[in-house]
Parts: structure tokens; sequence; C-alpha cells
């Protein structure tokens, strides 16, 4: 039997019309096995694409989706984040319901130490994945940081155990109130769990002491650090990732030592009814070096290689037949790179970008510094960024002129240190100055902040933004009314009074350019990568879930849209445990036995949002300067809604532009 994962070209309106035609004449795949697990793993591919699972890189990953069942139109929550995802799969709920807008927000005011030891710098937006500043954040909200219940906290209360396993944040984040064993990148909790590895002879994450005190705990002079990432190869230039270098991918050996730790300790000694295992490929991985690139394909077969060595371990442990294993990925991952006829793709030889080639070439461009877009533009802004270096992917054209030329700061006056910058400092100063925005770079999606909600410097500013070609979609708070060319951020769960930003935008995409041999480009916050997501395109938003085990049918392909926020309902129903304030569903048409309920049941329904009224008169510019003839914005959130028995569900499928 051979599966094909790769999407069609189809509108999602082709693709909802083709589902509501096929519903009734669907029949669900008996299961052998329906009584409920003793046991469920979530294991997290952090940015694994749908299309990505093949036979060639990812065989155990495939078998699973084969005798399991597959979910065909799954949704990351948008914004298309990791800690975004991490809080949907927490509490399955919405960021706005929950007031968490990771991965990097403005939360001032707030206080206390990174990972490291060091102090937190929240004066300027905050990045999240960190396990201390999380727990500072929580301080900071009245131990409210997620603003409704967990599934562990749920499951530690009805007496079940727990662990977490994984990359630096979104682990953490789904038992953020410590009840149950949590190894982090930087940390184990909690202080008898440290001992207990040290004692079995393993090393501790390097940054493991500054969660206790030295009375409580120290390293063994012989502690390395295990969970240290690899070094990226770069360009001649120092800064670009060098995308042909099929070097070892950076989180490999971090993630095999995790895996090893979790199979080898916390499974048969905790055995755990309930465990989160995420770790960084493909998505770290896809950041650096771009999908389809040499090290993609190295990334997946090694995150494969550990789903083969966790199943080979359940069955030692005799743990196979009551385990289910849920696989899913936080968000779909994309290329950054903007129009071709600006940007032309480019061969890289010998560590340099050299001629053009827009079959196999990498993209030399998409990244935007939208803080200097805006001062530039007369705006007063701050990204809580220094003074950066982006020689290549801030775009070179077509004659391989930069897009912005390389600037010198000889005695670190302007920088804080010499050497080459392609764009200032703009990092927040002590005094905000009236009238300022703050910006939190999310890569596909950014947050803007106006301390003062000022209702006339915010439709300026929105504006501006609808009159750059790199913005796809604009989303403002309640409080601002209909702004033209705009929808209020409550629709697409976004809303939240109290912590809220007040403007949050989706950069552009273009869901059919190729790069590597695969669809999807966007632009992106500006930095040295070459991948990234958190966009509103359809390759970021629809992503990989799959499960396999007792508790799910046997080859069964679900065609119901389903998403993220669905994870955690779906998995309190396999262990009885109540989550009454969720937001998503359970996802009772892939369950076994009682669970299960019928294809039939459920009706879809395709439609769409968009502003009252689209903004006009506009002065538009592509991002080389160059005018556009249009001077009208408008864009369309095309969306999915699900329903049964008088309840319904709505998923997000894109949202992008429309300049007439």
């Amino acid at each position: 039997m051979t599966i094909a994962f790769r999407r069609l070209p189809l509108s999602p309106f082709l693709l909802a019309f083709a589902l509501l035609a096929t519903l009734p004449s669907v029949q669900a795949a008996s299961s052998a096995a329906g009584s409920k697990p003793h046991r469920v793993i979530l294991f997290v591919w952090d940015g694994m694409r749908p299309d990505a699972i093949s036979a060639e890189d990812t065989p155990n990953l495939l078998a699973l989706a084969q005798r399991g069942s597959r979910f065909e139109d799954n949704h990351s929550t948008y914004p298309t984040f990791t800690m975004a995802n991490a809080s949907s799969f927490a509490t399955g709920a919405f960021p706005g319901p929950l007031g968490f807008y990771g991965n990097r927000f403005w939360a001032p005011g707030a206080s206390g130490l990174n990972a490291k030891g060091v102090a937190a710098d929240f004066h300027n937006p905050i990045y999240t994945e960190d396990y201390a500043v999380l727990r500072d954040l929580d301080t900071h909200f009245d131990h409210e940081l997620l603003e409704l219940p967990t599934l562990f906290a749920a499951a530690q209360k009805a007496g079940l155990t727990t662990a977490a396993v994984g990359k630096s944040g979104p682990a953490f984040l789904q038992d953020y109130k410590q009840g149950g064993v949590i190894l982090d990148e930087n940390t184990a909790l909690p202080l008898a769990f440290a001992k207990e590895l040290q004692q079995a002879g393993y090393a501790l994450p390097a940054h493991t002491v500054n969660a206790y005190s030295s009375s409580q705990l120290s390293l063994r002079e012989d502690n390395d650090s295990p969970t240290e990432q690899g070094k990226l190869v770069t360009l001649k230039d120092g800064v670009t990732s060098d995308a042909t270098a099929a070097a070892e991918t950076t989180p490999a050996p971090a993630n095999a030592w995790m895996m090893k730790v979790y199979l080898d300790v916390i499974l048969p000694q905790h055995r755990p009814d309930l465990s989160v295992v995420w770790l960084r490929n493909p998505d770290t991985t896809q950041h650096l070096y771009g999908v389809g690139s040499p090290e993609f394909h190295l990334a997946l077969k090694a995150q494969d290689e550990l789903l083969g060595q966790l199943e080979a371990r359940l069955q030692q442990l005799g743990m196979a037949q009551d385990t289910d294993i849920i696989v899913v990925s936080d968000h779909g991952h994309s290329n950054i790179a903007g129009p071709r006829d600006l940007f032309p793709l480019r061969q890289i030889n010998d560590g340099r970008v050299t001629g053009v080639d827009n079959d196999w070439g990498y993209s030399v461009s998409g990244g935007i510094r939208l803080a200097d877009q805006l001062t530039r533009a007369g705006f007063t802004a701050f990204d809580g960024f220094g003074c950066m270096h982006v020689p290549v992917l801030s775009g070179l054209r077509a004659d391989g002129s930069p897009l912005q030329p390389t600037r010198y700061d000889d005695d670190g006056h302007l920088c804080g240190k010499p050497g080459p910058y392609t764009t200032p400092s703009y990092v927040v100063p002590e005094q905000l100055p009236k009238g300022a925005l703050v910006l939190a770079p999310n890569g596909g999606t950014e947050y803007f902040y106006q301390p003062e909600h000022d209702a006339a410097l915010v439709r300026r500013t929105v504006r501006f933004l609808q009159s750059r070609e790199y913005i796809g979609a604009i989303f403002v708070a309640k409080r601002y009314g209909n702004i033209p060319g705009t929808l209020p951020a409550e629709s697409v769960h976004l809303e939240n009074a109290s912590r809220g930003p007040d403007i949050i935008i989706s950069y552009a995409w273009d869901a059919d350019a190729v790069i590597q041999g695969f669809r999807g480009t966007e632009y992106a916050s500006q930095a040295n990568e070459r991948g990234e997501h958190g966009s509103f395109s359809p390759i970021d938003v629809h992503n990989t879930l799959l499960a396999a085990g007792p508790g799910f049918q046997q080859g069964f392909s679900d065609p119901l849209p389903s998403g993220n926020v669905d994870v955690a309902p779906t998995i309190a129903a396999l262990l009885g445990l109540p989550l009454p304030k969720a937001q998503g569903r359970v996802l009772h048409e892939a369950l076994a036995g009682t669970l299960m309920r019928p294809l039939t049941d459920y009706h879809v329904m395709p439609t769409t949002l968009q502003p009252k009224q689209p903004a006009t008169q506009l002065d538009m510019q592509r991002v080389d300067g160059s005018p556009l003839s249009t001077t009208r914005f408008d864009f369309t959130v095309q969306l999915k809604q699900l329903s049964a028995d008088g309840k319904s569900w709505i998923y997000f499928d894109q949202a992008g532009a429309k300049r007439h």
C-alpha cells in the first residue's frame, strides 16, 4: 500500500467541496482493540511538513501512518509559531483566550533570570523558548501564564504520572506548574530526578545547576554539555548559512541524547501515563539551511531513526500493545524568499553566492526588518535587536547588487561593537518616547504594541503596512473599531484585552513557489535564516498529525478538518480525563471502540472572512521601493466550519492579501 502525502494544488474551496462530496461514502476502518490505552506518548516533530513523509527519509513514520490513523487536513494554530502551538497542545485552546503570544512578545515589568542564570531582558520583547523565562512570566502574570487549565494538570490531579522531554520552552510549557518529570535542554526537574540521572551515570544539561542552589546540586567534573547545539556551516561571509554543506544537522546529537534518557531511564523507571517528547528536527535545520536542502533530508532521517528506537523500546518493555503514539508537528515550514522577478534564486559554490539558477538554486532574499522600514518612513519603532548584518538574505538583485548594502561601524559607537551591519540598532530605549511602536518579530508574523493605544497612530501604521507588498494580512485589537482593510483579532482567536498586541500582521507568501523541490515561500522577520514559519500561508498552517495504537483506528484516513487545538481534548478522552474549557474537539471519527463516531455525523462548510471594506488610495510599494500601480488593499481568511450535534468548530486554512 502506497500513501502520497504531497498536497495537490487545489484551492481550499475545491478541497472542501470534494470533502463534502465524499463524506457520506467514506467508511471507517474497524479496530480490533477498542479499550482505553494505559499510556499516551505525544511525539512532536517540530516543523514537520506533511509532504516531507517518504519511504526514503522517514520509513518508520510512513509505516506508522499506514497502520494507524492519518489526519489529512490538520491545522496549526495561528500564529504558526512553536510556542503558540505549544500552548494549544497544553490546553486545547487558542492564544487569545490563553493570553499567551509566544514565541516572542512584549511583557514590560516582568523580571527574573533566564536558563543561563543571568537577568532576562523583559524591557525588550522576550523570547519564550526558555523554561526559566516561562517561570518568570508565570510569576509576572500572577501564576496564570496560561489562563486556562492544562492537560498535564488534569492528568496529575487524576493520579497519572507524566513526563515532558525535549526542546527548551515548548516541552516545559506542557508542565509549567512542574508536577511531573521534566527533561529540558537546559535543566532536569525535579531535584530528585536530576540526582537520579547523575547516579545512573548521565551528564546533565550544562545549565541545570542554575535551577538549584549550590548546596542542592553540582555538576560532576566530567559533565559535558549533552544538549549543546552543533555549529552552523556558513558561507565565506561568516553569517549566511551554506545550504549545500550536507553536514550533521545541529540538533541531532542533543535530540539523540534526550531520547536515550527517555528510553533508558524515564520510560522503564517512571512508566509515565502521559509523555510529551518534543525534538527540534526538522525545524531548526529548516530554519538554518532551508526546506529541501541536503541538511533537511539528513534531519528527517535522524528524527525517523529516533521514532524507530522508541517503537523498539516499547516492544522490549512490553508496552507496545497498550501505548498510543501520536506524532504531530507544531506547524509546517516554508523557505524565506521574495519574488523571483526581483531576486532570482542562485547557486552556491565554494562558500559563495554565484550564478542565477531559478530551477535548483537557493534564495537570496525575503528578510524584512520592519522597525527599519517604519523608521525610514517617519515612525518611531523598536524591535529589541541591535545592529544586524544580513548581507545575502535581505536581498540580492538580479544584477547581484544588495538590496541593503553593508556598512561599517569602526568604533562601535552605533552597534556596541565594531563590525559590518546592514541595519542599525533598534533596541528599546530605557525611556520609551511617546508615540513609539514596539515590535515583536516572530518570523512569518509580527506583533505591534503601542503603549498609549493611540488610535490615530495605529490607523496610520496600518495604512503604511497595507501599502507594502510584503504584508499579507492585518488584524487589530477590537478597541480600535473598524479600520478599513483589517479584521479584529478576535475573529481568529487572538484577542486578549490585557495582554494582546495592538496590531498583528502576517507576511505575504507564495504557496506555489518551489525551492529544492518543495512548495512554499514567504517573507519573514529579518535574520540570517533560510527557512521560517509563523505566517498564514497554507504551507505553514497545514501540518502533520498521525496516530497509532489501541485507541485509534487502523489504516484510517481522516478527511475531516482537524487541528492542533484538538490534540489535548483527544488525549484527555483517551485517558478518561476532564478538560472542560478546551476549545478544540475530540477526534472521535479516528478513535476506536466506544469513542468512535462515523464520518457521516459531521458536516463541513467552507466560508471566508473579509474586512468590511478595503483600504483605498494607498501609495503601494514593492520591497525594493518600486511602485505598484494598485492603490487598494484587502485580504481574505479562508476557513472551514465543522458541525456535529449542534456544535461547531472553525479551522483556518490561510489568509492572504488582495491588491487590485
